[in-house]
């Protein structure tokens, strides 16, 4: 799943419907949400991830983030959240491109 410009009060539930039904979708779900795109993210962006994690989690899958830019990854670092989220710097390699 790749997702751009800003996470926020206003756009994440979409983002957490579309979550949903990734993960409904597949047993287990094996989600990885690419953030290079994402400019800003408050913390009902981050609430609905985490959500997202663990409704994964739960399912016997998984949601990671990948190439958060720098302001998301220090969210990330500050909130304690770069410690649950298994993040990968470079979304490619996760795709064999």
């Amino acid at each position: 799943m790749t997702l751009a410009g800003e996470i926020d009060l206003y756009t994440a539930p979409r983002l957490q419907s579309e979550l949903v039904a990734a993960i409904g979708a597949g047993h287990p779900a094996q989600i990885v949400v690419d953030m290079s795109g994402v400019e800003f993210c408050d913390s009902t962006g981050m609430n609905v991830l985490l959500a997202a994690h663990r409704q994964a989690h739960e399912r016997g899958g998984d949601l990671a983030l990948a190439a958060p830019r720098t302001a998301v990854r220090k969210i990330l670092e500050v909130t304690g959240l770069a410690s649950v989220f298994t993040v990968h710097d470079d979304p490619a390699t996760l795709t064999g491109q």
